[in-house]
């Protein structure tokens, strides 16, 4: 079952209100995106913590309705 690309940035942007996120259907067929989110909430967490709370936000989607997710992650300059 595929995840539209405004689901996942409904779902991080509930989690993480202040986030820019870009997505990019990489296959076009909704399983396989890269996504880029920016978030003062990263500020001072390393590169895994970043992407665990992407994932967190996700709500546990990654792996059933989202097979792959190119993450990129970074705080406001």
């Amino acid at each position: 079952m595929a995840m539209e690309a405004n689901e996942i940035e409904r779902l991080i942007k509930e989690a993480l209100p202040d986030a820019q996120v870009t997505i990019e259907d990489l296959r076009g067929d909704g399983d396989h995106y890269a996504c880029h989110v920016v978030s003062s909430a990263f500020s001072g967490k390393n590169r895994v913590q970043q992407h665990q709370l992407v994932y967190k936000a996700l709500q546990g989607r990654m792996g059933t309705e989202l097979h792959a997710l190119a993450l990129q992650t970074a705080a406001p300059n």
